[in-house]
């Protein structure tokens, strides 16, 4: 990189009558890189050498063009720390080198979707139940999404966080239910019952120069009372059980909520901005640029294309006559060269012979987002598949069984009701209709190979 310093030297024009003139010398600075490498999912590894200013999203993006990947702003670096069995998803304004400097040598970064990273701004009210927050408690009636985010994003104000939480005592695998309270000064507990009064709360951990971390080692390693456990880690500790503050939450709504006021209230506004970047992104397309493919389910409508224009159906019913003919379109007969058994392999969102565990895992790691969804083989049928969904925070699995028709091998989930020629119109079909499903499939859990 060129970086060009400006000489600025005088000459005496005469005695009393000086004259600058700039020498414009460019002087090559080396720029500082270092080197960090990227895990995927499978294990490979990807070395990159980037600048010291390079933040958690310019590294993404630079992954994403490498890897030929979609870009729909879900993609994260994960610090993930195997030892400890902690990981976090890094905030997209964070320096990677800066953050690489405070792991330990066994710590490494995956790249990974995230697709709850800003769900918050979308849908605050469910990540954020009234019984937990404060304000909402003291304030008669209902609370708009707006004035609660403004409530966190304003530093001026003053939110709170309160509810249950186990805490692991320092040294002993005992935990200790107490009640907690988050603020922007730090996560503190009472010592007498729910009182929230000066001399009955402790200082259990600050926010500034900590970060919060999900456990993936699971319950039984530190005895935890549930299954939804966290961490505070001190940023200058590297490999130090005893610094970690180790906490539970009784359900995965409690978990999600604690975590998110974490961040909302150690980073405020610029987690906000860093939110608004794809939008402002897609605002400053030229006219003349390839759009970006984005369906809104609001803005679908019913078209006849019998004729050699399309046409929009005004009339209702004609509009469910021409979408039960449209259903029909997706049971035709595939060309003999395409093999229907094994296309759907070729998918992101298909992760064949894994365990219920191993998909409960994915659909965890990428965000428990409504319509978060993938399929798999089934383990209990070796003809059938499973089709592994995300709702309300609740990971539900349906069945995708075969029947034969004409000679034909078609897939139903909902007992035949609705078939399909293959794997692929299935999910095309759900991706549009809810069905019998609790929601539309969303955003496919994807393994990117590095």
């Amino acid at each position: 990189m060129l970086i060009c310093s400006y000489l600025c030297t005088f000459s005496s024009l005469s005695k009393h009558d000086l004259h600058c003139s700039c020498i414009h010398i460019p002087i090559i600075i080396p720029m500082c890189f270092q080197i960090v490498k990227v895990w995927s999912e499978d294990g490979a590894g990807k070395v990159l050498e980037i600048p010291a200013d390079m933040t958690a999203r310019d590294v993404c993006q630079l992954l994403v063009y490498k890897s030929h990947c979609l870009d729909d702003n879900a993609w994260s670096l994960v610090e993930h720390h195997p030892v400890l069995g902690l990981e976090r998803c890094l905030e997209d304004h964070e320096l990677v080198v800066q953050v690489q400097a405070s792991m330990s040598s066994d710590s490494k970064f995956l790249f990974r979707k995230n697709y709850a990273k800003y769900e918050f701004f979308r849908n605050p009210l469910n990540f954020f139940p009234e019984q937990m927050v404060a304000w909402c408690q003291e304030s008669e009636g209902s609370i708009s999404p707006s004035q609660l985010l403004q409530n966190f994003l304003n530093s001026s104000s003053c939110p709170e966080i309160q509810g249950y939480l186990y805490v692991k005592e320092p040294g002993r695998r005992s935990w200790k239910k107490l009640y907690m309270f988050l603020r922007r000064s730090g996560l503190y507990y009472s010592t007498k019952g729910t009182s929230k009064e000066p001399r009955h709360l402790q200082l259990l951990s600050d926010l500034e120069d900590s970060n919060i971390f999900t456990i993936i080692t699971g319950r039984k390693l530190h005895n935890a009372p549930a299954d939804y456990q966290f961490c505070i880690k001190p940023s200058k500790v590297r490999s130090d059980c005893k610094e970690l503050k180790m906490l539970c939450a009784e359900d995965e709504q409690s978990r999600t909520c604690w975590m998110t006021a974490f961040r909302l209230l150690k980073y405020g506004i610029v987690l906000y901005q860093s939110y608004n970047v794809p939008q402002q992104r897609k605002s400053n397309l030229s006219p003349f640029s390839a759009p970006v493919r984005s369906v809104s389910e609001n803005s679908l409508v019913a078209m006849d294309f019998s004729g050699r224009t399309g046409r929009v159906i005004d009339n209702p019913v004609e509009a469910q006559s021409a979408a039960l003919e449209e259903g029909q379109t997706w049971r035709i007969q595939a060309p003999k060269d395409v093999c229907l058994s094994v296309i759907h392999r070729t998918q992101v969102w298909f992760h064949g012979r894994i365990m219920r565990e191993e998909a409960h895992k994915m659909i965890i790691q990428q965000g428990q987002v409504d319509g978060l969804f993938l399929l798999r083989d089934s383990q209990s049928n070796p003809k059938a598949f499973v089709l592994t969904l995300c709702h309300h925070q609740k990971i539900k699995h349906f069945q995708i069984l075969p029947c034969e028709e004409d000679g034909q091998v078609l897939f139903s989930l909902d007992d035949g009701a609705t078939k399909f020629t293959d794997l692929i119109h299935l999910v095309e079909f759900y991706q549009l209709n809810r069905g019998v499903l609790p929601s539309k499939l969303k955003h496919p859990c994807t393994a990117v190979a590095l």
